[in-house]
């Protein structure tokens, strides 16, 4: 029983850790992170940060994981949810394009991972999503719903716009606008998968 609380403890500690972390870097960002600061607001020691991480970067890394779960099990809901492949397809780039352009996803995901994570691990991150959408559209492609192409360079396409879209509305000066014009954009793109489809 002992030993049950001490695991409990520990995974408390650590969830308390990520969301002061996650709060901290979606508001002033990886580089304006104080960890003394972070680690009063989580009722915390900096040497509990230390045991559970090893550093800020340790920490940065686990609230990206912690999003990229979060993200993905949303990804899933929506695929699930929709029993049309096309519709599901969509679906979940539009699910996809609007969790990116949310602030925190901005803040952490799009301006600081690449320079703290660097780009082997942005890279194996992307190919994850690269891997499902080529899947899908393998599948599409089989049930001729969409026009025969190289499937993985396509989702290598897809997906490149979908973050560089989640960039351009990071910077638009009316966020909820750019959105709504980015969304109407890829609706434009993946209709056109389709009007050519044999």
């Amino acid at each position: 029983m002992a030993r049950k609380a001490r695991t409990e403890m520990i995974e408390e500690t650590r969830q308390k850790l990520v969301a002061a972390a996650r709060r901290q870097f979606g508001s002033v960002g990886y580089a304006e992170t104080v960890m003394d600061d972070l680690t009063a607001q989580a009722g915390l020691t900096r040497g509990a940060l230390y045991h559970h991480f090893g550093d800020k970067k340790g920490l940065f890394l686990a609230v990206v994981q912690a999003i990229d779960s979060e993200m993905d099990a949303h990804l899933a809901d929506i695929t699930a949810s929709t029993a049309d492949d096309w519709e599901a397809f969509a679906a979940r780039c539009r699910g996809y394009l609007i969790m990116m352009t949310e602030p925190q996803a901005q803040r952490i995901l799009l301006r600081d991972s690449p320079s703290v994570l660097g780009a082997e691990y942005l890279r194996a991150s992307k190919l994850a999503c690269i891997s499902w959408m080529t899947g899908a559209l393998q599948a599409l492609m089989a049930q001729r719903r969409i026009a025969v192409a190289e499937p993985e360079s396509l989702a290598h396409l897809i997906n490149g716009g979908l973050m560089d879209a989640a960039l351009w509305v990071a910077h638009h000066p009316e966020k909820d606008v750019g959105l709504e014009q980015a969304l109407v954009s890829l609706n434009l793109l993946l209709n056109g998968l389709r009007s050519t489809a044999v």
